[in-house]
């Protein structure tokens, strides 16, 4: 009778544990995550909300700011472990080579489909005629010969010296403006506010397309990339990053975005809050979005994330 008894709890026990969802801690190496990240506004915000998320969940989050070829050169020589901004196609030159030889991958799905990245003007200057790439060419003494465009070495500045070298839509004598996206978006302010002609890099999502009465112009010839400077944002790791740490990898692939909402995210940045706090914030008010990117993903050490999640600052 007490055998029989004993073996009807051990079975009771080995069927509870059956039906138990097992989660596995992840390794320990996967523990310190390296992040790199760009100074654009758009990729400080998704990075920090990554970050956020990340440390919520256990792991220790260290940000590299840097361009986006010592980024990538940082994931092939195995000191950084992910990137959150490689726009397709304004920065595919720069990576192609480092995917062609197997030193970063690409994930699967982008995490912006939504966006776009071309050449802009204010609006009163698109009125007055300055629709098409080229009509630049025309403004040339309004413009003072000058294109303003963010940091040195980007894939967007890289275009646009092209199309000057090539004397392309008549753009030889015109001189591009290297610069960082906060002095870009001052020089843009400054014209916008004196009704001055200027033409400058624009994309979305960002800020600008609210706080700034704007036209992207036209008929490029694909001189920016196809379709009109469109485009789709995605996260690099290393090679082998979802074989070693997998739960961080599948946090990764569920951090997809729109633009209207990463705008928004981007708002308090450019009004100088943090962008980690601004982070948190957001997530206490959009549970919704908390629940899709952690769905499927557990804390570092195992435990469920969506019951776990630490969101109190460090």
């Amino acid at each position: 009778m007490h055998s029989l008894i004993r073996r009807s709890l051990l079975t009771f026990a080995l069927s509870s544990i059956a039906c138990t969802p097992l989660f596995a801690a992840e390794p320990a190496a996967c523990k310190n995550v390296r992040l790199g990240v760009v100074n654009w506004t758009d990729v400080i915000a998704t990075s920090a909300m990554a970050q956020v998320l990340l440390d919520g969940l256990g792991y220790q989050t260290k940000q590299t700011s840097a361009s986006q070829q010592i980024i990538f050169a940082g994931i092939r020589d195995k000191r950084l472990d992910m990137f959150l901004g490689y726009w397709n196609p304004i920065m595919t030159q720069t990576i192609t080579p480092f995917i062609d030889a197997n030193q970063v991958k690409v994930l699967e799905k982008p995490s912006l489909e939504d966006a776009r990245a071309t050449l802009a003007v204010p609006k009163y200057l698109y009125d007055k005629g300055l629709k098409t790439f080229a009509d630049i060419h025309k403004f040339e003494k309004e413009l003072g010969g000058k294109i303003y465009g963010i940091e040195p070495g980007s894939g967007a500045n890289t275009q646009i010296k092209a199309m000057i070298a090539k004397n392309q839509f008549d753009l030889g004598k015109f001189q591009l403006v290297e610069s960082s996206e906060a002095g870009m978006l001052a020089a843009v302010d400054r014209a916008v506010r004196r009704k001055e002609a200027v033409v400058f890099f624009g994309w979305t999502p960002h800020p600008m397309n609210v706080n700034i009465d704007m036209a992207y112009l036209g008929d490029s010839q694909g001189a920016l990339g196809p379709d009109e400077g469109r485009a789709t944002v995605w996260t690099v790791t290393a090679p082998d990053y979802a074989e070693r740490c997998p739960n961080a990898n599948r946090l990764l692939a569920n951090l997809n975005f729109s633009a209207e909402d990463e705008s928004r995210m981007m708002q308090p940045l450019l009004d100088h809050k943090d962008a980690l706090e601004s982070a948190r914030q957001w997530l206490k008010d959009h549970p919704e979005d908390k629940a899709r990117w952690l769905e499927g993903v557990t804390t570092f050490d195992g435990k469920p994330a969506a019951d776990n999640l630490k969101l109190t600052a460090n």
